[in-house]
């Protein structure tokens, strides 16, 4: 049965349009809270879906159906306000979490962190800057904007996605770009991360995982990297992504207990 969606305004950037999020409630009171950031290369997307190609019913349902409270969060996107701002919207998205947690009934202590794509950027940046954070599932998302801007997209270099979101190619904004790259802000006292990433991802290459998985592991902060072979882009080419839900799903568990 299809969980019901509270559809919530959370926030109200001065200058810009409201910021929603789409609350899902499993049954049990007090449920870990499991964030969302949709992807769609910083430029479009939508909260209300978690992946291209993949319905409702087996990814935001699925992770209510394993006990988790779902709140799936829009941010501004590139065209609208550039790099930090959807870090401010993140945030302020966890900070009204935190804040009706008793309201709504689900443990705002016991937060992950869950972006696929570019939203699995926002969510790993996010992760990195707090402290509150229990663990954070990165699926497939940049990592290291200077070795994605060297990644061919057949775009000139200031019409790449993340060059849009940067407002400029990253070596033309060397400290931004570092800022924005979440495999050069690691620190030893990480959260845990669940990494998952195809290995025929031609959008974002399975390389960025690898360096972020690569960080982590030298900081000494728990990480673990699944690469899926044959998987591209949004688990194209994959038949069956009931396994992968299961071992982030897994890994929810095991830091929110």
């Amino acid at each position: 049965m299809p969980a019901s969606v509270l559809e919530i305004d959370y926030a109200q950037p001065e200058g810009f349009r409201p910021l929603s999020l789409d609350l899902r409630m499993p049954t049990a009171a007090e449920a870990p809270l499991v964030v969302f950031f949709h992807g769609g290369g910083f430029l479009r997307g939508s909260r209300r879906v978690f992946t291209p190609g993949i319905a409702a019913e087996t990814s935001f349902d699925r992770i209510v159906a394993a006990g988790f409270a779902v709140a799936s969060c829009e941010y501004r996107l590139s065209g609208e306000a550039g790099f930090p701002a959807q870090l401010d919207d993140a945030d302020a998205a966890i900070g009204w979490l935190g804040e009706h947690a008793a309201e709504y009934g689900y443990d705002a202590s016991r937060i992950v962190l869950w972006g696929v794509s570019a939203g699995a950027t926002i969510a790993a940046l996010t992760g990195l800057r707090r402290d509150d954070v229990r663990g954070v599932v990165d699926w497939f998302g940049p990592t290291e904007l200077f070795e994605m801007a060297k990644h061919p997209t057949g775009e000139p270099a200031d019409a790449t996605r993340e060059a849009r979101w940067l407002g400029a190619p990253a070596a033309s904004v060397p400290d931004l770009a570092r800022l924005a790259s979440p495999a050069l802000q690691v620190r030893p006292d990480a959260p845990p991360f669940h990494i998952a990433h195809g290995t025929d991802d031609v959008h974002v290459p399975i390389s960025q995982s690898e360096l972020l998985a690569g960080a982590l592991e030298r900081a000494g902060a728990p990480v673990e990297l699944r690469r899926v072979p044959g998987g591209r882009h949004f688990w194209q080419g994959v038949a069956d992504t009931a396994p992968l839900f299961a071992d982030a799903l897994a890994f929810v568990r095991r830091v929110t207990a």
